[in-house]
């Protein structure tokens, strides 16, 4: 019976199946007819028609007017030396924190051209997150595979994305090293391949760990299971990367190339020789979402790089609050990680972010009016990169005009390896800022002693994670 109604149904008439449609939700002959009517028919038109046939829409949108564009002055901003560029990979994460800590040890030592290995901590950072992962799924392998957060852990068991969170975590268990000591590899600047052989293991890993479970493996024989399966891992970690050095000896030299002192270390003892700080003490991140009430602190399940990392702790704050904060910091020539959604409204020839570089409402007669509190609940924007702050424009009332940061698309992307965003750009696509607390206010840090909000892994804040 049911074979027939199927053969009755794929060979009914086209008409017959859209007059059942009728007012069931579906799209009529009727409103394609009024459509069809709507469509304006004049000169103008049909000039739009023709050009975005073979050009983007950016291109025909840009407004070649923007005052934006022309203005590069800052009246304030913290030095720099030598752009970064993580080329294929999603560690802009990375990048911006190891560039916050770079330019700190640069003023302090008088160094020139410097910087971190990011191999280095990103090869710890996979390894801590193969870990996170597998060690998730033997904690809720009691729950169904359609489980919220099951399904969550097999969606996303290992990426190359991440937070300042996740910087804090490998950087104070595994140290640090100079850029020379553990070089980029191609697996390195490109890691989409790695990633999916990695996920695509885990993955096999995962099912492996659930089924021994459900057989009622004892915890310590899953433990065991686990650690064979990070040694595979390591390996491929190994053989993309090649093995963290355990210990080096490195030359510091001045800005005038000049060698100033040759000592061995640990990656441990370079950390606490150069930075020292305590990392997680040191810093706040501060969050701009107007979708949820402000002065309350937030968590978010998972948002950690490392089974045993802190799991961080957000303050969401109003831009008004936020912006004092990071003009103090530019003051006293401390850069800053931030992230934004960058993708929006960015003029990538200029480097130049600006609500007015591209006039969508003009091009296509319509407007486009979601609030920002309304794109965040409805995963219209988020997170999606992080750079670090480090200069601002401010007016004779020492109001900000714009702000600028580094990149770390290369020296030849956008404003010489920098990005200038608009004021208003920064309201409307400023989501996080990490500023040491020093520059916090104390009724500011008492809102830290709050209880945070626990939200879930898949939470909107969490889905565009830079």
């Amino acid at each position: 019976m049911k074979k027939f109604f199927l053969s009755l149904l794929l060979s009914a008439p086209a008409a017959l199946l859209c007059a059942q449609s009728v007012g069931k939700g579906g799209i009529t002959p009727d409103m394609l007819a009024a459509f069809r009517k709507a469509q304006p028919a004049d000169q103008t038109a049909t000039a739009l028609r023709n050009a975005l046939a073979g050009t983007s829409i950016n291109q025909i949108a840009t407004n070649p007017a923007n005052p934006d564009a022309s203005d590069t002055y800052f009246s304030h901003e913290v030095p720099s030396k030598g752009i970064t560029d993580q080329q294929s990979s999603g560690r802009c994460w990375l990048f911006t924190g190891l560039n916050v800590m770079r330019a700190q040890m640069i003023r302090q030592y008088g160094l020139g051209e410097f910087q971190f290995s990011q191999s280095y901590c990103f090869f710890y950072d996979q390894l801590e997150k193969a870990n996170l992962f597998l060690q998730a799924v033997i904690d809720n392998a009691d729950k169904p595979m359609d489980d919220k957060l099951v399904e969550w852990l097999f969606k996303n068991p290992l990426s190359d994305g991440g937070t300042f969170c996740g910087v804090i975590d490998v950087v104070t268990k595994y140290g640090l090293v100079p850029a020379e000591v553990m070089p980029e590899s191609y697996n390195s600047n490109n890691t989409s391949r790695m990633a999916s052989i990695l996920s695509l293991k885990l993955r096999e890993y995962g099912l492996t760990l659930r089924r021994a479970a459900a057989k009622g493996e004892k915890p310590a024989a899953l433990q065991q299971r686990k650690t064979e399966m990070l040694a595979t891992v390591y390996r491929i970690l190994c053989l993309c990367l090649g093995e963290p050095v355990q210990q080096f000896t490195w030359t510091m030299k001045n800005a005038d190339g000049q060698p100033v002192s040759t000592k061995q270390y640990t990656p441990q003892s370079f950390y606490r020789e150069y930075i020292g700080k305590d990392l997680r003490a040191g810093y706040v991140m501060l969050m701009n979402d107007p979708s949820r009430p402000y002065h309350k602190t937030y968590t978010i399940d998972m948002d950690r790089h490392s089974y045993d990392g802190a799991q961080w702790t957000y303050l969401n704050l109003p831009m008004d609050e936020i912006k004092p904060l990071a003009i103090a910091s530019i003051k006293d020539s401390t850069m800053m990680y931030f992230s934004c959604d960058v993708g929006k409204f960015l003029n990538s020839k200029t480097g130049i972010l600006s609500l007015r570089n591209y006039d969508y409402a003009s091009l296509f007669a319509t407007d486009f009016p979601l609030t920002k509190a309304e794109r965040i609940a409805t995963f219209a924007s988020a997170s999606s990169h992080a750079m670090t702050l480090m200069a601002v424009d401010l007016d004779a009332d020492g109001k900000a005009r714009k702000w600028k940061v580094e990149n770390s698309w290369g020296p030849t992307s956008g404003h010489r390896g920098h990005l200038i965003m608009t004021d208003e750009w920064f309201d409307e696509y400023m989501f996080r800022l990490v500023v040491d607390r020093r520059y916090l206010p104390a009724a500011t840090l008492r809102l830290l002693d709050q209880e945070p909000v626990k939200l879930p892994a898949w939470d909107p804040l969490f889905a565009g994670e830079e």
